[in-house]
């Protein structure tokens, strides 16, 4: 059994936009207030995050979340590893690094833009990570139990406890992960021109972000219970599924359900967005259960 949860399911800026006085900015519905989006799976015993974003301190407080054995990454934009940084709180309770999952193009973008975590003579209390450089195949994601612990020393930072007694510094090591019993498939997409990834774990696959869909990802996405696909205006857009473009897609995919996320306030209000999906699905005569997603929706697969 797979348990998703929606951490957030708003655009790049979130909803409501700062300053907007829409009517959707300005709903009072719960529904309408739109972190970010991201994903909590519960999968094969274990706690993953997808993406990482500006919201994702709020997104762990808001969700009770204790502990995380991965943080798997879609692409390197602001919007989806602004947070990263905050994993420092996981990193002094579970006395381990954090494990990152990611692409070599967003590992570049990485030692951009946190820089001090991979310095050489690291700022005391830097975030710990140890990075996994993944590509399209099937890859493992493991419990962090068997890796050594931290040792916080003060105003120093943290340190391996060796069999000697000995401290060793960290190092926020990159490796690449391991692809024998893969539990995590790949799906790779398009963001306009940008390779981005989305994850298959069992019977739910999670994309966003994504504009083009290649063909021979679609095999990939048969037989499942769940899929999330992205959706930001009506309209075509540059690198997101315009509306129509999600709903052909839900429809070629199957799946029994699909959760339309990063939604931006173009579209209605919560309650007469899902009005208007039953009445577009069923005109169209599309096989696939077709709703809005909202920030904290739990589903299972």
């Amino acid at each position: 059994m797979t348990k998703l949860t929606f951490l957030g399911t708003g655009t790049s800026q979130g909803v409501p936009i700062i300053g907007c006085q829409c009517a959707v900015c300005q709903s009072v519905d719960s529904h309408d207030k739109r972190f970010r989006s991201s994903a909590l799976v519960a999968f094969d015993g274990l706690t993953i995050a997808v993406d990482a974003g500006p919201d994702f301190r709020s997104q762990m407080l808001a969700n009770h979340v204790c502990h995380l054995d991965a943080i798997l990454l879609t692409h390197n934009h602001k919007d989806h590893t602004g947070g990263l940084d905050d994993v420092r709180s996981f990193n002094y309770i579970d006395r381990k690094a954090a494990e990152i999952f990611c692409e070599e193009r967003v590992l570049k973008t990485l030692r951009n833009d946190y820089a001090y975590a991979f310095a050489e003579h690291k700022y005391p209390g830097a975030p710990e990570w140890h990075v996994h450089l993944i590509d399209e195949r099937p890859f493992r994601v493991d419990s962090l139990q068997n890796t050594g612990d931290l040792e916080w020393v003060h105003d120093t930072g943290y340190f391996y406890r060796q069999a000697d007694g000995s401290l060793k510094p960290s190092d926020n090591a990159v490796v690449e992960a391991p692809h024998d019993q893969p539990n995590v498939i790949p799906i790779r997409g398009l963001h306009g021109q940008m390779p981005v990834l989305g994850f298959r774990f069992g019977n739910i696959a999670y994309i966003t972000d994504m504009s083009t869909l290649p063909e021979t990802e679609l095999s990939k996405l048969q037989g499942l219970e769940h899929v999330t696909l992205n959706t930001v205006s009506y309209h075509p857009h540059h690198s997101h599924f315009s509306l129509e473009e999600a709903l052909q897609l839900a429809d070629r995919i199957g799946a029994r359900h699909t959760w339309l996320t990063h939604l931006s306030h173009a579209f209605p209000t919560h309650p007469a967005f899902c009005e208007e999906l039953r009445s577009r699905c069923c005109e169209l005569g599309i096989r696939s259960d077709v709703q809005p997603a909202y920030d904290g929706l739990v589903i299972e697969g």
